[in-house]
């Protein structure tokens, strides 16, 4: 049993506040992604009114409520019950305490005393009353974080228990009550927000045009089992992307990271491509692999010439600023004022392991002042020697769920059972593609370069590159994660090597080509077809 099961909330954080005075030790990777996610699942568990599981926005007191960040939440909670940190029944209980909140509120057209309209929610809410305040907007792309972090635990409490059952009822309510088609105003496209009369309405909004975080709006109202918005919005959306190069990274630009990452939070993208990526040979997962490794460049490249930036130190999205909140990205340059933001790097691991596992290492080796509580504070400056005093429950999501998804994919396979997100990623036009067109990288890099052919009736020729001396394996693993055959087990020098993997013996059926060596894992999706 973890001890912080045993702590008092205001025991824990005093402990946390201590133990953050003192200088950070090395840890392993597994022992300091562990105390990643540890920490920020209790951020979400502890910055939350139990009486109606709301999740403060920041860890500043008197907070008022994000819904993004509640469904962000409510992810957590089922990474928190899978790793222990609190049991299967209390976290049901705030799940249901959560879920209750949103499906009874009052709903209405009215200025005030309302959580939403028209089955959607306002962006801020009073942490007490489940209210709007702030004079919020109704708010799209935060409603559907909030409904993504519903439809994970929806397919997370899925056994015949009563309890389960009624976290899946009260699920299956909101989600449908939701009428996204209402928010494009009879026109294409969704609208960014809603306000309430006097002076309200859609006046003050745009429309979501790509590329940004919405993909899993869209996602969402093309999949709705009640008010779906009509196929062509996912034309509309990737009809104004912006596909360049930086730093010999290919990939269609938004600076800020977070644009790269909320949307896979739950959608596994790899091996699926719409239209527009299809034509490009790729998906939207290796989009977001090289707006990574474009950031690292530009970092280390540091044209601003702002102090620590280095292969180690880079991470630039929206966030605390020593001046206020600022999105912030590069490539190309956005705002770029020489503040770092963990949750850009950490956030990438599932896209750029070889980058951020380093980086993350330096950040908690490297710099004591920026660990909290609840992890890494949001972001700190070293040119002005600034470190910010604030936790960020969007920018702590991000970290726990996609490091959750990188060391076990448990939030993406529960996700993508779903038929409401399979219905949208069909509408979208997503169909599955074996290979996606990437050449090798940087010679620092491991590297698995997409088999060939692929898919084959008889076997692949596989390449890899390797940084450095050290032992290989190289295996066949099927969809369950169980190995099938083994091509290579044992040292082999730094470089280029090819190697034949046979599959006359293996079923037809979808496999990966998985690559092991010094602790790091690659693979490669393979199809073998008779």
């Amino acid at each position: 049993m973890s001890p912080y099961r045993l702590l008092r909330p205001a025991t824990l954080l005093a402990l946390a506040v201590a133990l953050s005075a003192a200088p950070a030790r090395a840890l392993t990777t597994p022992a300091l992604l562990d105390t990643l996610q540890h920490s920020a699942f209790n951020y979400f568990w502890i910055e939350a009114n139990p009486a109606n599981g709301l999740v403060k926005d920041r860890s500043t007191p008197g907070s008022v409520s994000s819904i993004a960040c509640t469904g962000f939440g409510l992810s957590a909670i089922a990474i928190g019950i899978d790793h222990g940190w609190v049991t299967r029944t209390d976290g049901r209980n705030r799940v249901l305490t959560t879920l209750a909140t949103f499906r009874n509120g009052p709903q209405g057209s009215a200025a005030s005393g309302k959580i939403g309209y028209l089955g959607l929610f306002y962006h801020w809410l009073d942490m007490t009353t489940a209210t709007r305040t702030w004079d919020s907007e109704l708010s799209t792309i935060d409603t559907a974080l909030l409904m993504a972090g519903i439809i994970d635990v929806r397919e997370y409490f899925d056994t015949a228990d009563p309890q389960d059952s009624l976290v899946r009822a009260y699920a299956d309510s909101i989600v449908r009550r939701c009428n996204w088609d209402i928010m494009r105003n009879f026109g294409t496209g969704i609208y960014m927000g809603w306000k309430p009369a006097p002076g309200g309405g859609f006046n003050s909004f745009g429309r979501w045009q790509g590329y940004n975080e919405a993909m899993i709006l869209y996602l969402l109202a093309l999949g709705s089992p009640t008010f779906p918005v009509p196929t062509n919005n996912w034309a509309y959306w990737t009809g104004t992307y912006d596909y360049a190069t930086y730093y010999g990274q290919t990939f269609i630009v938004f600076p800020p990271l977070f644009g790269h990452q909320y949307s896979h939070c739950w959608v596994d993208f790899r091996y699926k491509a719409d239209a527009y990526t299809s034509a490009r040979n790729f998906d939207y997962f290796a989009n977001s692999r090289r707006a990574t490794l474009a950031q690292q460049a530009y970092c280390i490249d540091n044209p601003g010439g702002w102090t620590g930036y280095s292969n180690v130190l880079w991470g630039l999205t929206a966030s605390d600023v020593p001046t206020g909140y600022s999105a912030r990205g590069a490539p190309p340059a956005q705002n770029d004022d020489g503040t770092i933001t963990p949750t850009a790097a950490a956030s990438s691991i599932a896209f750029a392991p070889e980058i951020v596992i380093p980086t993350l290492h330096n950040l908690y080796d490297n710099y004591p002042l920026l660990w909290g509580p609840y992890g890494f504070k949001d972001a700190f400056n070293p040119t002005l020697n600034w470190y910010d005093t604030d936790v960020l429950g969007i920018d702590q999501g991000p970290i726990l769920i996609m490091i959750e998804n990188y060391r076990t994919g448990r939030v993406w396979q529960r996700f993508m059972r779903n038929s409401w997100i399979q219905t949208g990623l069909a509408r979208a036009g997503f169909l599955t593609t074996t290979a996606v067109g990437e050449p090798f990288r940087a010679a620092s890099a491991l590297e698995l370069a997409p088999p060939s052919p692929n898919p084959s009736q008889a076997g692949f020729t596989l390449r890899f590159r390797l940084p450095a001396a050290g032992h290989v394996r190289l295996t066949l693993v099927d969809l369950a994660g169980r190995e099938v055959s083994e091509v290579l087990d044992g040292p082999n020098t730094a470089g280029d090597h090819t190697v034949a993997a046979p599959a006359r013996a293996l079923s037809p059926g979808i496999y990966f080509a998985r690559l092991e060596w010094n602790g790091r894992v690659v693979a490669r999706r393979v199809a073998v077809v008779r």
